[in-house]
């Protein structure tokens, strides 16, 4: 592939369709369905976790207190997992994908045993740091170990099996959390998902051995690294500050940093980004950019749920599922969407999916408005389905565009690796933002609801740019 193609045009011919073993059946058999299942399960316990201790988080404040942190339990495990998905492609180079599944896994489990014991909040945050730098590891190896591991023929298929646990975490998280807690048994939570990252740390070896890395040793671009990571802090830090200046010096501090991240990057040798991202005329800086404004969209499941009780008088379990709508959508479309084997197809896709999430949720957020009867949650869910949908079709793609970025082995497992940073760091700066937005609402519901609903989809609606540039020819 030369310097200047674009990788959302490699995507497209990422899977070769007359060949025989191009089908669902070779890639879940044998060798090849041990592989996904350890690469999908990574994914499933990272995305799992962060909904499953939200729902954990009453029942552990009530036995070992600590209110006042509340918010850096979640914010430690992200920023940790941040700064652990940028060394995922160093660890794969240096060590191979059974030594480097055997860190994640051990460590998330340290992590959650440690959870699991703890007496105060304070040792629990710790705990979640830890168990946040093997989550990190496991969200970025998801997508850069396949480019390794399995033949290029099964790339699309395969990350769609692994983007899909991303809903179904967000589906199955809570409920499992929810259990735990009326159960009383929050500890116990812990120690069994200490337990099956350990299962799961020797199935990944039995997986993936004989995989060697490329031995190659890069030194850490310290210097990209403290303005990204400091960055995410300021940003993060804007959701739990007042309302009013505070809150913008913080995100304006964070913009700056993303500024100088981006700068250092463009002028350093060693980067946490493949050098093509920084290159003219090469699309994989757009594929990204798409990449997180799908991202952004996600992010409104967290507030879905709160709406639906408060606005429509639904029971949480109703609200509970009106939120996993969005989720079921997209597992279901990106499943479909990755035997789609044209140039064409794909770049349609692509193309169709941030316009599709846009609309969904300018929707959902016009249609806010308290005293919400049936004839409205039936809009809301359809509106939703919309967005599920176009984050479905998309995501998937653009994780193959990324992968066939270059033939240098080394610079495509970073560009994969770096979907997982992208995806993060999207999380991170949105959820802060809606909880700014949130807080615009004040007393009101309704005009909360509507104000992150329509801000997030500002957001997505710099995708519809971005992935048309991405896929353009």
């Amino acid at each position: 592939m030369s310097p200047n193609s674009h990788p959302a045009d490699a995507a497209g011919s990422a899977s070769m369709p007359d060949d025989p073993r191009d089908g669902w059946s070779d890639l879940l058999s044998g060798r090849h369905l041990a592989i996904v299942t350890v690469m999908a399960s990574g994914i499933l316990l990272y995305a799992m976790n962060l909904y499953f201790t939200a729902a954990l988080m009453p029942s552990i404040v009530a036995e070992i207190g600590g209110q006042a942190y509340y918010a850096w339990v979640t914010t430690g495990f992200v920023i940790a997992a941040i700064v652990a998905s940028l060394f995922v492609s160093r660890l794969l180079d240096r060590s191979g994908p059974a030594s480097a599944y055997l860190v994640a896994f051990v460590t998330f489990a340290l992590g959650a045993a440690g959870n699991a014991i703890s007496p105060t909040m304070q040792i629990l945050i710790a705990g979640r740091i830890v168990q946040g730098l093997g989550g990190g590891l496991l969200a970025g190896l998801g997508y850069a170990v396949i480019r390794s591991a399995l033949p290029e023929r099964h790339w699309a298929r395969a990350t769609g099996v692994v983007s899909a646990m991303w809903g179904v975490g967000t589906l199955f998280g809570p409920a499992l959390g929810g259990v735990f807690a009326e159960l009383g048994l929050w500890r116990w939570s812990y120690g069994g998902l200490a337990l099956v990252a350990l299962i799961f740390a020797l199935l990944g070896q039995r997986s993936f051995a004989g995989m060697a890395g490329s031995g190659r040793q890069s030194p850490v671009p310290v210097a990209s690294l403290i303005p990204l990571v400091l960055a995410t802090i300021a940003i993060s830090f804007s959701a739990v500050l007042p309302i009013g200046w505070p809150t913008m010096l913080a995100v304006g501090a964070g913009l700056v940093l993303l500024w100088l991240f981006v700068t250092v990057e463009r002028r350093s040798d060693n980067t946490i980004l493949p050098k093509l991202t920084y290159r003219r005329g090469n699309a994989l800086k757009w594929v990204y950019l798409t990449v997180a404004a799908l991202s952004a969209g996600v992010m409104v499941e967290n507030f879905i749920p709160l709406f639906g009780q408060h606005l429509a008088g639904l029971s949480p379990l109703v609200a509970g599922l009106l939120g996993a709508v969005l989720s079921l959508a997209w597992v279901i479309a990106q499943l479909f969407v990755v035997s789609v084997s044209s140039d064409a197809g794909r770049r349609r896709a692509i193309r169709l999916g941030p316009l599709l999430l846009t609309a969904g949720l300018i929707v959902y957020g016009l249609f806010q408005a308290s005293g919400a009867e049936l004839a409205t949650v039936a809009i809301w869910a359809g509106a939703l389905t919309v967005s599920g949908v176009g984050i479905g079709l998309a995501w998937p793609l653009l994780g193959v565009a990324a992968m066939s970025s270059s033939r240098d082995p080394a610079e495509g497992g970073k560009a994969a690796a770096a979907i997982t940073t992208t995806q993060l760091i999207a999380f991170s700066i949105t959820s802060a933002m809606a909880g700014t937005l949130m807080a615009a609402g004040g007393e009101s519901i309704a005009d909360a609801a509507r104000y992150v609903s329509l801000g997030i989809a500002l957001l997505t609606l710099l995708g519809v740019l971005t992935a048309g540039i991405a896929t353009r020819r």
